[in-house]
């Protein structure tokens, strides 16, 4: 049995399809950990969720901030953007079985002695702490109230997480390091209108898996989301949103004892790079 953790996919069906070629992947065999943004930007988004809810229980999915504004697009309370690929998902017959299906997954994932995000975790939260913030999250994704949260999702405030925090702005907190975090000050501050890389940094930030005393230091943290960073695999984080949809590759990383075997395919350019 083989366990892998692919990166940001965002409907890139056919290079989703050389890659599971490419690692001899069996779903009687193998398991796959996909690290969110399946959909968008990328010219088959149907085809990817149609692909992975066949893989049933040998695939696990995060959903990244993509995934998040395909929902809110389909629920018509966010308007497409002039780079959204959107449409045939909009309009295919199955919709609604494979919309509700990317609602049900997860936002966080611990598995095989990996912490499992899309973007970041917020340098106050532990291991337990993630998980538990993002069963916070999944429950009202999953629940009756789904569209209204998804309809006052967007925002940058709170920027700072603070166990006090309630409700709508609680939520937004949690979504935002989730699936949108690259860099954050020494407390915890987000930071979202920078998107070079890791050497990018605004002044006062870095990082958010270089913060000193980050509480999830001593865990293996996996994500994608930052495909200006690229490939990065250190002892405590792996990056591996290698840039598909900008003309990168889509990346697989087999975990196995001692070394990672990093598996990868050259994808086209399908769009300008952007966020």
């Amino acid at each position: 049995m083989a366990v892998y953790l692919i990166g940001d996919v965002q409907g890139c069906d056919e290079a989703l399809g050389r890659l599971l070629r490419r690692i001899d992947f069996s779903p009687s065999r193998d398991t796959l950990y996909l690290l969110g943004d399946l959909v968008n930007r990328g010219p088959d988004s149907v085809a990817v969720l149609r692909r992975l809810m066949a893989l049933d229980g040998a695939a696990h999915c995060l959903l990244g901030n993509h995934d998040l504004h395909a929902l809110a697009v389909a629920a018509g309370v966010r308007r497409p953007s002039r780079m959204d690929t959107l449409q045939s998902l909009l309009q295919a017959d199955d919709r609604e079985v494979l919309l509700g299906w990317l609602r049900q997954q997860a936002m966080a994932l611990q598995a095989h002695g990996v912490l499992m995000v899309h973007a970041g975790v917020l340098p106050q939260w532990s291991a337990a702490d993630t998980l538990a913030r993002a069963a916070e999250l999944e429950a009202v994704l999953r629940g009756p109230d789904w569209i209204g949260f998804l309809s006052q999702m967007y925002g940058n405030e709170p920027a700072r997480w603070s166990d006090k925090l309630q409700g709508l702005e609680r939520l937004r907190v949690i979504v935002n390091a989730l699936t949108r975090l690259r860099f954050c000050a020494a407390d915890g501050t987000m930071e979202f209108d920078t998107k070079e890389g890791a050497d990018g940094a605004p002044a006062g930030f870095m990082p958010w898996f270089d913060v000193p005393g980050r509480r999830t230091a001593g865990d293996v943290v996996a994500f994608g989301h930052w495909s200006t960073l690229g490939w990065l695999d250190r002892t405590d984080v792996i990056a591996l949103d290698s840039g598909c949809v900008w003309g990168g590759c889509l990346s697989a990383l087999r975990l196995q004892q001692g070394v990672h075997l990093l598996l990868q395919v050259r994808c086209p350019q399908t769009q300008v790079p952007g966020v």
